[in-house]
């Protein structure tokens, strides 16, 4: 063999050692049967100036598969054929806007790629906006678009901050600027006070309009236009507390978020009542963990030898929450599957210790092993 021969062979040999490599890494994660689909939470967004807000702490995107020579910064835990789409929505708005927005995108989606049904993961706020969203497409389609929905840290049953924000900063600059930032990030239209009213489980004032998560949660329950619904309940302990939001949660604004009751019976802006303990790990800086859960609790395990895994709860004492207006005494207060970290490190806002990767690597995992 003549010397270009050889190392036209090894060239080759190289290459294939490197596709099967990127084959073999890529498939830690099962690939899921319908594209998932991203629903970002408040003041969110897709994409700004390379920074992915379903990122990690580089801004790298989560389900960023490895299926190009040399490229470092995706996710080799996920399969080369898995498919996702980040929507866009309004930043700051109520949830009929953007759960409506959500359906509208979700929609486009299906009609270029030629799906006929998706998953939803979502965070925060875009937990809520996922809900209207499963209702608008199947009022559209006919049938039941949405298969599994995973919410993330989503205020399901109010949030104390959002009532914080109405009193105290109602008709201010912070106003002005939330409004002035959501106008610039994604479009015109942008109403703060709307998306607090929204967060707030009861009705938050007497203005002939019914707002609040009470009434939604009523409309737009978790399951019926969805066939799965889950959720990940995240709160902030030790060093995983993210300093401005220890600042509000506990040097502003206690939370305490495991008391027991089924309506907003201490008048804080969510459902249930505090325990009166303002040191427990039982909020992630924004949101109790008595509002977090909808469908079954996730338990998020993880594994430094291998993929990390989320499996469901659903036989636990935890149980399913099917009715978001009415849990029961353990599903408002257990610590259970609860996993330590605060509201943002989720999705990135670091920098920290947490696994962003392996994280949504496992929740894609867990939605495939359902076979959808």
């Amino acid at each position: 063999m003549n010397n270009k021969l050889k190392v036209l062979s090894a060239a080759t040999l190289i290459c294939s050692s490197l596709s099967l490599s990127l084959q073999v890494d890529a498939r830690d994660a099962d690939k899921t049967r319908y594209p998932i689909v991203f629903a970002h939470g408040l003041a969110g967004f897709d994409n700004i100036l390379g920074f992915d807000y379903w990122g990690d702490d580089y801004g790298a995107y989560v389900l960023d598969p490895c299926d190009s020579f040399f490229e470092f910064t995706c996710n080799r835990d996920i399969d080369t054929r898995q498919k996702s789409f980040v929507s866009a929505v309004q930043p700051l708005h109520n949830s009929e806007v953007r759960g409506t927005q959500l359906a509208d995108n979700i929609e486009s989606y299906m009609a270029t790629t030629g799906v006929s049904h998706v998953n939803l993961v979502s965070h925060s706020m875009g937990g809520i906006d996922s809900r209207k969203a499963a209702k608008v497409l199947q009022l559209r389609k006919g049938y039941t678009v949405v298969k599994t929905h995973v919410s993330i840290s989503s205020p399901h049953r109010g949030s104390p901050v959002a009532k914080f924000i109405l009193d105290n900063f109602r008709g201010t600059i912070v106003e002005v600027l939330a409004n002035f930032y959501g106008n610039v990030v994604y479009a015109p239209g942008n109403d703060a006070i709307e998306a607090a009213k929204q967060l707030i489980y009861d009705d938050y004032e007497a203005d002939g309009k019914t707002t609040g998560m009470k009434d939604f949660n009523r409309l737009y329950p978790a399951t019926g236009a969805i066939d799965h619904a889950a959720s990940i309940m995240t709160a902030q302990n030790g060093l995983s507390v993210n300093p401005a939001l220890w600042l509000l949660s506990e040097g502003l604004y206690d939370i305490d978020g495991d008391g027991y009751c089924v309506d907003d019976c201490d008048g804080d802006g969510a459902a249930g009542s505090g325990d009166g303990n303002a040191n427990e790990r039982d909020d992630d800086g924004l949101v109790g963990i008595n509002s977090q859960q909808q469908g079954e609790r996730l338990r998020y395990y993880e594994r430094w030898w291998d993929l990390d895994s989320v499996y469901g709860t659903s036989g636990s004492s935890t149980g399913v929450v099917s009715d978001l207006n009415r849990p029961n005494a353990t599903q408002m207060t257990s610590l259970n599957y609860v996993v330590n970290q605060d509201h943002l490190d989720v999705i990135g806002i670091g920098p920290d210790t947490f696994d962003e990767m392996e994280f949504y690597a496992a929740i894609t995992d867990y939605i495939a092993d359902r076979g959808h």
